[in-house]
Parts: C-alpha cells; sequence; structure tokens
C-alpha cells in the first residue's frame, strides 16, 4: 500500500509536466499569397482559410466572416458552410491602409478563430492627427513645474529577488508634486562600475513588478516602473481591487482638460524616471534609453521626445496614436476614443492631441526599433505603421505580420539584442 501510494505522490507531481496543455486541436489560418503580407494599392491580394482538425482539412464545417479595412469590415456573412474545410478571398484596397479577414470556425459548440491582415502601400500611411500649437510650451511647463520638487529619492533592497551578479530594489521618487510619487523596481550589477540604462514603461493596467534581473546581469541598470503612485510589490489581488474601483477606466479620465487628464503626471513621472536614473552614481553618464510594449510603447515615444538624454528608443505595438483617424472613418489607436462615435467632443478631440504617441513621435531625435504585428485587434497595424512614416530619426522597423497584441519569441529576442547594442553590451 505504501508503494503505491509513493507511485501516485509522484504520478501527481509529474502531471503538470507530462500533461501541459498548448493550443488547439482545431485550428483556423488565413494565408496571404505574398509572404510579407505587403501589396500595393489596386493590387489584388489572395487569401485561402483552412479549417484543420488534426492538421487535416475538416468536412462541412460552419464558419461566419467579416472582410473589409481594420475596424470597419465592409462583409459580414453568418453560417457559411465550407464543404472541404477551405475558402478563398480576393482583397484589395484603392488607398493606402491595411485589410481585414477574420473567420471563425464553429466545432462542437465552441469557436476557433483565424484572421489575416495584408497591407497595402503601408509606407505611404500618415497620421490624421493635428498637433497643438502649444505642445511644446505645454509639455515644458508641465516638467518645469514638476521639476521643482526634488526627487527625494527611497530605495530598499528585496533580498529574496537579488541574484549573486544583481541587486534589486524596490524605489520611489517624487513626480509632479510633493506626495505624488513613482514607484518601480530598480536592477543593478553588484560589482562596482559605471553602467549604461534603460527605462522600462509600463502597458496598461494595474499590477505589480518584477523588475529586469536579466538585462542587468547583461551589465546594465534598468528601472521598470509602474503609472499609478503606488508601491508595486503588493499581492496581485491588491491591484486587481484598485482596477475595478479607483483606476477603473483610468484612461478616459479628464481628456477634455489636458492640465487634468490623467497621463499628465504619468508622462511627467516617466520623465522624471530619466532624471532619476541620471542621479545614480552608477550611471555612466552616456547611454540612457527607454523602453515598452502597448501602453509602454507610447510612453516611450513620449519620453524619447521630451528628454534630449534618451540615447535609444524601443516601442513596440505603440497604443495611443493617431485617435483621430477615427473620425475619418479609418483606424485608430487604443483607447479608441472616437472610434463609432456620432457626434464626438471637439474638446474631446483637441484635449487628446496633447496626449497623442503622434506628436511625440515627430519630435524623436534618438536612434529607435519599431515593431508590431498586422494582425494586432487592441493597436491596429494602421496607426503603428504610420507613427514610424513620421519618425525622421534613426529606425528601424520590424514586422512580425502575424502577431496580434502579443510577442513572439524571436520578436522578444531582437528586441533584447537591439537594446544590448544600444547600450554596447553586444
Amino acid at each position: 500500500m505504501k508503494k503505491a501510494i509513493s507511485v501516485i505522490a509522484c504520478l501527481l507531481v509529474l502531471m503538470p509536466a507530462l500533461g501541459q496543455i498548448i493550443g488547439h486541436n482545431i485550428t483556423v489560418t488565413v494565408t496571404p499569397d505574398h509572404q510579407d503580407w505587403n501589396y500595393r494599392v489596386g493590387e489584388k491580394a489572395q487569401l485561402v482559410v483552412n479549417v484543420c482538425k488534426s492538421g487535416t482539412l475538416l468536412d462541412n464545417v460552419v464558419v461566419d466572416f467579416e472582410a473589409g479595412p481594420v475596424m470597419y469590415p465592409d462583409v459580414k456573412k453568418t453560417n457559411v458552410t465550407l464543404k472541404d474545410g477551405t475558402m478563398k478571398w480576393t482583397a484589395t484596397m484603392k488607398e493606402p491602409g491595411f485589410y481585414r479577414l477574420k473567420v471563425t470556425a464553429h466545432v462542437d459548440g465552441k469557436a476557433y478563430e483565424g484572421l489575416c491582415t495584408p497591407a497595402f502601400s503601408p509606407e505611404r500611411l500618415m497620421p490624421a492627427t493635428q498637433c497643438p500649437d502649444d505642445f511644446d510650451r505645454f509639455w515644458g511647463h508641465a516638467l518645469e513645474e514638476a521639476r521643482k520638487n526634488a526627487l527625494d529619492p527611497h530605495m530598499t533592497l528585496l533580498p529574496d529577488r537579488c541574484t549573486e551578479t544583481v541587486n534589486v530594489y524596490e524605489v520611489s521618487f517624487v513626480n509632479n508634486r510633493q506626495g505624488s510619487r513613482i514607484y518601480g523596481i530598480l536592477t543593478r550589477p553588484v560589482k562596482p562600475g559605471k553602467y549604461p540604462a534603460l527605462l522600462r514603461v509600463p502597458g496598461a493596467g494595474v499590477r505589480p513588478y518584477g523588475g529586469d534581473v536579466w538585462t542587468a546581469s547583461q551589465g546594465a541598470i534598468v528601472l521598470e516602473i509602474g503609472i499609478h503612485g503606488i508601491p508595486v510589490t503588493m499581492p496581485q489581488s491588491v491591484y486587481e481591487d484598485i482596477r475595478q474601483a479607483a483606476l477603473d477606466g483610468y484612461w478616459e479620465v479628464n481628456l477634455d482638460q489636458p492640465e487634468k487628464n490623467f497621463y499628465k503626471r504619468v508622462v511627467t513621472g516617466a520623465v522624471r524616471a530619466v532624471d532619476y536614473i541620471a542621479s545614480l552614481e552608477e550611471w555612466n553618464g552616456k547611454e540612457i534609453g527607454v523602453t515598452g510594449s502597448s501602453q509602454g510603447g507610447f510612453l516611450s515615444l513620449a519620453v524619447a521626445a521630451l528628454d534630449k538624454r534618451i540615447t535609444y528608443v524601443a516601442a513596440v505595438h505603440d497604443a495611443m496614436c493617431d485617435y483621430e483617424n477615427a473620425l475619418q472613418k479609418k483606424a485608430c489607436g487604443w483607447p479608441h476614443y472616437f472610434y463609432q462615435v456620432t457626434q464626438p467632443d471637439k474638446k474631446k478631440i483637441e484635449g487628446a492631441r496633447y496626449y497623442d504617441g503622434v506628436n511625440f513621435a515627430r519630435r524623436i531625435t534618438c536612434p529607435g526599433w519599431y515593431s508590431f504585428g498586422y494582425n494586432d485587434e487592441v493597436v491596429p497595424p494602421t496607426s503603428a505603421y504610420s507613427v514610424y512614416n513620421i519618425v525622421t530619426a534613426p529606425k528601424t522597423l520590424s514586422v512580425y505580420q502575424k502577431t496580434g497584441h502579443f510577442w513572439y519569441q524571436e520578436q522578444w529576442d531582437e528586441w533584447e539584442e537591439w537594446l544590448l547594442k544600444q547600450m554596447h553590451l553586444r
């Protein structure tokens, strides 16, 4: 009996390793006939849809699909039976943009999705967002006022997160006024010396942060910040409660009042994080960059534009860009303030311009790495590509066409390698 119990106990321990759940047996793929998914305006893209079970086409499968310009499909079909599990579709556009075919297969009461988003002359895309005449004055004044306050930095070692080569700290410093602090996780090499630096700015949401130990282990100072003015080492449940209460929909707060917009203290706080890094005696006084994805992509654009000490920027599927494109019934960036709004508030349109990544991107002067996916349904490639097109500084474009609002491993690896090269660690 004891032997049997031991065997059962061992099996229970091994089950997670032996029985991982990865992917689905039912797949929906939509494949274009151009390997790079790029076409010229007026050219026809031939798309092939395959619904498979165990890797083979599934007979008599029922699908719904929609097709047309991203966020504005002009074709919608339901309960279409694919006799052989496959169908073909021809896509074209008369002006630069992205076209999306999205297919949902219904199998045994479950829905499975697949999509493809070919581009038509994306290098010609330009944003619709206008820039306020006083944009530079507005942000110059905001930073001037914030910097009247001493940083008053606090630092607490987190021994359980440290390694033999990297020390990890929770840090905080004053943002735009006394009592308003930015919290983050600082990682830096244990070995005394002077090091390049990287600021990591966060995507949307409310969460704790762990710090970037790996990059620090390569020989860099890394500061990862939260934006909400609360400690970043509390239990996950605390952040979930806050997200559902005080910070619910924070990205929409005072959109019509630039001086009171929620993101004013967020942007100034991110720049103040550069001030904090620059105050560290371990910084080498040379390389200092900023990177982030989604909301963090926007913040990366903002910091790189507002602080000329930044020597490199990496923005990944950058959100909060080109809101005004929606006024022309074209794909706009998250949070899609004016998407399908019949009568948008003029004050909100004018207010949003101070917080549109487009107007920051126009002011970037340092080298940048820009990456996004064509299949992104949160941040449309339309806005991401438009932002890239207006950057006049040295730039690298790395498109991972099939990605949605997530990373592929290869994309992550390329991003890390580029950052390390900018810090002369590769």
